[in-house]
């Protein structure tokens, strides 16, 4: 099924008044009210709060997805809003909040509802949206751009719906010292080692930096009174500039593509005890799947 078909039109507004995006969740709000729909407003609205304080929902490009899966209403809905001026508020890549897609859903429902989110974000990503929209003279102009961007809706969810499309990466040329500076900034345990054409070809973590420090761990659990000539972690500060991921990143990684069901991948990471697996897609790495994003974006929306 084609994401435009699930879009109305009177559910589109492009002349937004707000200037924050919590305003613009109001006002959003407030095209259902007006439709005459009974809801318990106010606990829909504390519903999208607690979603913007665990992640802030302003995904860059222009685009912001607030969301909230709530006994509240008993079908979805899917708002859209467009502030020709842009909202107020830090984003991602510096580029100001111009459209506002609300998505509501009932607890019930977790398939479709990460799949629209998946396909509205897929729609922000493509090159030229932001501006297409901003030029767009009525909520029908809307519709058929996303019904010309032919982003569908499965009907299982797939990997592509819950991966993240930005993975951060090292290569096999760069040191120990950079691998840590990129663990620290983007508050990961492992990154994807890649080649120079974007290639994955292996996987560094943590426990592979600390390794590096500690060649002697088996030695150092057995006997606790186990005597080291120097500081390890001194001597390992010495050499990250020289050691090279090269000679530390590992190959038994996993890897699936983003049409893979992610129930498949679900249970292989059960199976297999394995935190992540690299998404590819012709030979490229395009995503990442996290075993923590299945519980915070499957299990509790």
């Amino acid at each position: 099924m084609k994401l435009a078909n699930l879009l109305l039109e009177r559910r589109i507004t492009l002349d937004l008044k707000s200037r924050t995006k919590d305003d613009a969740v109001r006002e959003l709000i407030d095209m259902i009210r007006q439709e005459g729909v009974k809801l318990d407003f106010e606990s829909v609205l504390g519903a999208i709060r607690e979603r913007e304080e665990i992640e802030n929902t302003s995904y860059g490009h222009g685009f912001a997805f607030p969301h909230a899966r709530t006994d509240a209403v008993g079908e979805m809905f899917i708002l859209i809003g467009v502030s020709r001026t842009g909202l107020e508020g830090k984003t991602s890549d510096q580029v100001p909040v111009h459209v506002v897609c609300l998505l509501l859903t009932p607890s019930t429902i977790a398939k479709l509802y990460l799949q629209t989110l998946s396909g509205l974000a897929t729609f922000a990503r493509l090159p030229g949206t932001l501006d297409k929209v901003k030029a767009a003279g009525s909520p029908a102009d809307i519709v058929k751009l996303i019904s010309d961007a032919n982003v569908t809706v499965d009907k299982e969810l797939m990997v592509k719906d819950v991966m993240r499309h930005h993975v951060a990466t090292v290569r096999p040329d760069d040191t120990l010292k950079d691998v840590a500076n990129q663990m620290f900034r983007h508050r990961l345990s492992a990154l994807a080692v890649v080649d120079d054409a974007g290639k994955l070809v292996g996987i560094i973590n943590d426990r592979d930096l600390i390794k590096v420090a500690l060649p002697d761990y088996k030695a150092l659990i057995s006997n606790l009174n186990y005597s080291m000539d120097v500081e390890p972690f001194e001597e390992l500060l010495k050499q990250e500039d020289k050691i090279k991921v090269s000679e530390l990143y590992r190959t038994d990684y996993e890897v699936t593509t983003p049409e893979t069901r992610i129930v498949e991948v679900a249970a292989m990471m059960i199976f297999k005890d394995v935190r992540r697996v690299f998404v590819s897609q012709k030979g490229k790495l395009v995503g990442v799947l996290l075993r923590k994003d299945i519980v915070n974006m499957v299990i509790r929306g």
